[in-house]
């Protein structure tokens, strides 16, 4: 075996104990078995057992499976008898497990065409269910008409159920007594509340079914959630008054239109003892002990209904469809559909429900041992292997389905233990019968023999081993415990209070018989050294570079600390320019830390963020592109600039963040390029074809410029002293207004003002061609 050996270092005392080490572990019994010197384990893997002697003497038992009941599948349900019918195969299996040796069986599952089929009608007679009970009463007819489409046996029964008939569930005051429905203006005629009433066992008079039916009244309750679990409980326990076959399908189709009460609902009426599980239909076909039991729970209803192989179909309105659809994920076997809110599809939903549950195939394992663990892996109609599926969909009457179900042993129950569980197929009266057996002795307990003489006579020779009688020590009991007993247990510790042999050997009454190990040797007086406890470095003891000698490395030659990890050789810290880790750092165990904020490399040669790395680069780039430099010679500048990758371009791109931008001069000009350091190790460098030159310009040009930039100067400070004028002018008129606008007296009206014209008044007549004229001259 490869890796770490179970077997040897689980430290197994007995046949016993080594078998429950792991699967693949054996013992070996042989009387002579391994060195006089130290101990062999006697258990191991089979083959290292036969390698160190031991063929013909092992014990190493497996686990088994025997099939006692194996009956073909049936093709058809129907005929004369239905008991003979067969839809899982085989029937009985027998195992014998060892622990952790996990077997397998394949079970196959067929579902027969013209299969029996009872049908009880289970349904709600609450008050919003009327116009759906008009709507049924002659579904007896018309449900048989499809049913036997599908098979040529069927049955149909039927009951109702609307609450416990307590407070505050239903309507308790005397003047309800008989009729609920008084004060109720819809609908102000109703029967009293009832919990559960069974009205038709299951007949293949469909007629019968009819009349029921036309007979039924609705009832009122109280509180909008039904007690519709209570009637499935009894539905499904009351076998003999339902008239449950044992040899056909049961179907349980509930019809409601609102929630259901459920465990601990009760308490609210004052019931606090869960439900028993129990029938408690009275002689008129009654729930009887509505009043003194609460609800049923889904784990409950889950449980019975599957003790009863019954198949439930929630026919429930669209509102409440996902409540009931969480139902089903809850109880097995199990399925929901949607009903018209005055069940006119009631039909159709019956004959849905049943093809979709004869189009499936799931397994439920009852009764399974807590130390036992299943593993189920389906094989469908596709031929396809789902591993830790015990279910197959999508199949068509007559279709098989094979699961291939693995069994493992987890632990050894007590002796002579053994444990039956079954296989069943969900809503199938059909079983698979599993009895297990434990292997946890081994065959060569049964032949040991008292006060053997191999034992000194002191003992009880078992499977090549001295189970010593009390009062005597030894391999072979030999030895006589007490005082002398004493003294040789002293002579295999180490010191006092630490362990005989270190733990890992046995005193033969004076001296450490060490164990065997598959990691190296156990060696020492007292068993307290090795060659394989050492420190380790990446998994590798005293790093490859020493030898283990009790617990401690000894290194190699040039190489030093507690693993052999530190070479003390400093080859490999000189850079390519003679310096010790190119002066940015220091040599620790023959490699270098770099110390430098920046550096890498292995020996700290790359630092794109410290001085002088340019010139650096440059050397390179002169001896490789231009033969020049001081790396000129072919041999130095392959051997300082192996790891430099230089490529020529005309155009220098810079627009990279992590490229460092260098240049030096050349002849008057500038030769530009730019480096990056690579995750591999390497430097990219990009270069310039040529260095850039820039051409002198000529006097003229000088001229010219000064003369234009003296002008340009002049009328730039020319138009600013205009504007500064300007912004004066402006400034001493607008204050002059402002002057003027606070003067007292307008012009017009100042007193000291005197006007540069006089006018005088000339009174004068004259006469002129006889006319007389009399005015006034200026």
């Amino acid at each position: 075996a490869e890796g770490l050996n179970l077997c040897t270092s689980g430290s197994a005392t007995s046949c016993e104990e080594c078998l429950l080490i792991h699967p693949k572990c054996a013992w070996c019994s042989k009387e002579e078995f391994g060195s006089t010197k130290s101990i062999t384990s006697r258990c191991d893997f089979l083959q290292n057992l036969i390698a160190n002697g031991c063929a013909g003497a092992i014990e190493n038992p497996s686990s088994s499976i025997s099939v006692l009941k194996n009956v073909p599948l049936s093709s058809k349900g129907s005929g004369q008898t239905h008991l003979d019918v067969t839809q899982i195969t085989p029937q009985k299996v027998a195992l014998n497990l060892r622990p952790g040796d996990q077997t397998s069986f394949r079970v196959q599952v067929r579902q027969v065409e013209d299969y029996p089929v009872d049908l009880y009608y289970l349904m709600d007679l609450s008050l919003s269910m009327n116009d759906d009970l008009d709507n049924i009463r002659n579904l007896g007819t018309k449900l048989a008409e499809e049913m036997r489409k599908l098979t040529s046996n069927f049955r149909l029964g039927f009951g109702s159920f609307v609450d416990k008939n307590i407070s505050p569930f239903s309507y308790t005051a005397p003047r309800y007594q008989n009729n609920p429905c008084i004060g109720y203006k819809l609908f102000p005629s109703c029967i009293p509340s009832f919990g559960f009433r069974h009205l038709l066992s299951l007949t293949d008079k469909v007629d019968r079914f009819n009349e029921e039916v036309q007979k039924q009244k609705v009832s009122r309750n109280r509180d909008a959630p039904e007690g519709g679990f209570d009637a499935i409980l009894q539905a499904a326990v009351c076998k003999e008054k339902i008239g449950w076959r044992k040899e056909a399908s049961h179907l349980l189709v509930f019809t409601t239109d609102d929630v259901p009460h459920i465990a601990l609902d009760g308490k609210l009426g004052g019931l606090v003892q869960p439900h028993d599980g129990q029938c408690h239909l009275n002689e008129a076909n009654e729930y009887s002990a509505s009043s003194q039991l609460d609800y049923p729970s889904l784990a409950l209803l889950g449980e019975k209904l599957a003790e009863n192989n019954i198949h439930l179909i929630f026919a429930v309105t669209k509102s409440h469809y996902v409540l009931y659809k969480n139902f089903t994920a809850l109880i097995p076997g199990t399925t929901v559909e949607i009903l018209h809110k005055d069940s006119k599809n009631i039909i159709e939903l019956i004959v849905k429900a049943y093809n979709s549950i004869r189009s499936k195939v799931e397994l439920t394992v009852w009764d399974s041992p807590e130390d036992i663990g299943l593993t189920f892996t389906a094989t469908c109609q596709d031929g396809l292997s789902y591993p830790g599926l015990r279910k197959c969909g999508d199949l068509k009457i007559g279709d098989t389905v094979s699961f291939e179900v693995a069994v493992e042993a987890r632990s050894c129950p007590a002796e002579d233990t053994s444990h039956t569980f079954t296989i069943k197929p969900a809503g199938f009266r059909d079983t698979l019968e599993v009895s297990v057996t434990y292997s946890c002795l081994c065959g060569c307990t049964g032949r040991a023999v008292p006060a053997s003489g191999k034992c000194s006579g002191n003992g009880t020779y078992t499977c090549g081993l001295c189970e010593c009688d009390p009062g005597y020590l030894g391999a072979r009991c030999e030895c006589e415990e007490g005082a002398s007993g004493d003294m040789h247990h002293a002579m295999c510790r180490e010191a006092e209070g630490k362990p005989l042999c270190s733990g890992r050997g046995e005193c033969s009454c004076n001296q450490c018989l060490c164990y065997e190990s598959e990691f190296g040797n156990i060696y020492g007086p007292f068993c307290e050294c090795d060659d394989f406890s050492c420190a380790r470095y990446k998994g590798v003891l005293c790093s490859g570079h020493g030898e283990c000698h009790c617990g401690e490395c000894k290194c190699h030659a040039g190489y030093i600390g507690d693993n052999c990890n530190c070479s003390t050789e400093m080859d490999r810290c000189v850079s390519s320019d003679g310096q010790m880790c190119s002066g940015r750092g220091a040599c620790v165990c023959g490699k270098c830390q770099c110390t430098e904020p920046g550096a890498f490399g292995e020996t700290c040669e790359k630092c794109p963020t410290c001085p002088g790395v340019c010139s650096i680069k440059r050397d390179c780039i002169e001896c490789k592109l231009f033969n020049s430099g001081r790396l000129a010679d072919n041999q130095t500048c392959q051997k300082h600039c192996k790891d430099e990758i230089i490529t020529t371009v005309d155009v220098l791109e810079t627009d990279d963040p992590n490229a460092i931008l260098c240049a030096y001069p050349v002849n008057n000009c500038v030769m530009k390029f730019t480096y990056l350091e690579l995750p591999s190790g390497k430097s990219n460098l990009t270069v310039l074809k040529e260095p850039a030159c820039s051409s002198a310009p000529s006097a003229v040009t000088i001229v010219l410029a000064v003369i234009g930039s003296v002008v340009l100067i002049g009328i730039i400070l020319l138009a600013l002293w205009k504007l500064l004028v300007t912004i004066h002018d402006r400034r001493e008129f607008d204050r002059f207004q402002s002057e003027r606008s606070r003067a007292r007296y307008e012009m017009a009206s100042n007193p000291l003002y005197r006007k540069p014209i006089s006018t005088h008044n000339v009174e004068f007549t004259f006469n002129k061609l006889n006319k007389s004229y009399n005015g006034t001259v200026d």
